[in-house]
């Protein structure tokens, strides 16, 4: 449905379109996944329709976008769902155009299937063919904290709090905030990561470097910082420019490293089942209500917004509520190895 007046982005002097979107995305506190992803999304509609401008289409045109989407492209049900969420805010809270309601859209077929889960022998053998100490403990966390690997690569030192055995996990889907336990058998381990850190950092500062980028829009002048406090847990072995401020900074570990890492090892181990590093998240949630330990504790746990969500893992009864151990501390021995120097510590 074509809008009948000049929308002030078809001005000459206006911003250009996907600026106002990220600069409306950063207003409304979207994270930078959010933010790549929808920019992402509205570059692939306009491309869809022939690089007409949105303000000259309508409902039938993002009905068409996403129909295809279904139809050719054959997307699941959540990436089908995150492109329209993209559409409606690029019209809603950018162009200002409330769209009518989209009935005609063919939608993508919601899968039935349950996530796959490792059992407790499987993840042993998993984590005992972790080769890299450093990624070993990043999947170490996905298990026995139960993070999405995301939410592993982005803890910053601040984030771990070993007096109180927990983990601070920021801006999480949804742009939530929430604790994770942070199980006894990685404690030292992370110790002697945080420790690591510090002196990389104490290093590199001293040359001049050491930047990191602040999560979110907030912050610092450019969006980053040299405080210890919000130094990568994980950090990248080499610095990066970022793509919108040009800025010279330390990110963390590339998430493919660990995906890479860990299908290698479901190999060696013998596991038949697809792995992802997802799978260990799963697994955890399973694995604690298999132990009894009540369905909102891992929810909770987990950061989902409705127990519904969570009632997917539910394989045992619930029997109420008690302190939480993490299913990691249930193994005997010790399956991760100290992770050595990494070789991009500079001497001082």
């Amino acid at each position: 449905m074509p809008t009948k007046s000049i929308s002030p982005l078809l001005l000459p002097d206006s911003p250009r379109l996907l600026d106002r979107v990220r600069a409306c995305l950063r207003l409304a506190s979207l994270g930078r996944r959010t933010e790549t992803a929808y920019v992402s999304w509205i570059r692939r509609y306009i491309l869809f329709h022939g690089k007409r401008h949105p303000a000259a289409m309508g409902r039938a045109e993002v009905e068409a976008f996403l129909t295809h989407l279904a139809v050719a492209r054959r997307v699941g049900a959540s990436t089908q769902n995150q492109a329209q969420s993209a559409l409606l805010f690029l019209y809603g809270k950018v162009l200002k155009v409330e769209l009518p309601w989209l009935a005609n859209v063919v939608r993508a077929r919601v899968p039935s299937r349950r996530p796959t889960v490792l059992s407790e022998s499987e993840v042993q053998r998993l984590l005992a063919e972790i080769r890299d100490p450093e990624l070993g403990l990043i999947v170490g966390l996905l298990y026995g904290s139960g993070l999405r690997l995301g939410e592993a690569l982005d803890l910053r030192l601040m984030d771990v709090d070993l007096e109180g055995m927990q983990l601070r996990i920021r801006g999480a889907k949804g742009d939530k905030d929430r604790m994770a336990i942070l199980p006894q058998s990685l404690a030292e381990l992370l110790r002697g990561r945080t420790a690591w850190c510090c002196a990389l950092h104490a290093t590199e500062y001293r040359r001049g470097r050491g930047a990191v980028p602040l999560p979110g829009r907030a912050g610092t002048e450019a969006g980053k910082t040299f405080l210890l406090g919000w130094q990568y847990v994980f950090p990248a072995p080499g610095f990066s420019v970022d793509a919108e401020s040009g800025e010279i900074c330390r990110g963390h570990v590339d998430c493919r490293r660990v995906q890479r890492a860990v299908k290698a090892a479901a190999l060696r181990a013998g596991i038949a089942a697809p792995v992802s590093p997802h799978t260990l998240r799963h697994s955890f949630a399973t694995h604690l209500i298999e132990q009894g330990y009540d369905i909102r504790t891992v929810q909770e746990l987990l950061g989902h917004s409705e127990v519904s969500t969570t009632m997917i893992y539910i394989h045992a009864l619930n029997s109420g509520e008690r302190p939480v151990r993490s299913p990691l501390d249930e193994f005997d021995g010790d399956l991760l190895r100290e992770p050595a120097a990494s070789g991009y510590l500079v001497a001082a």
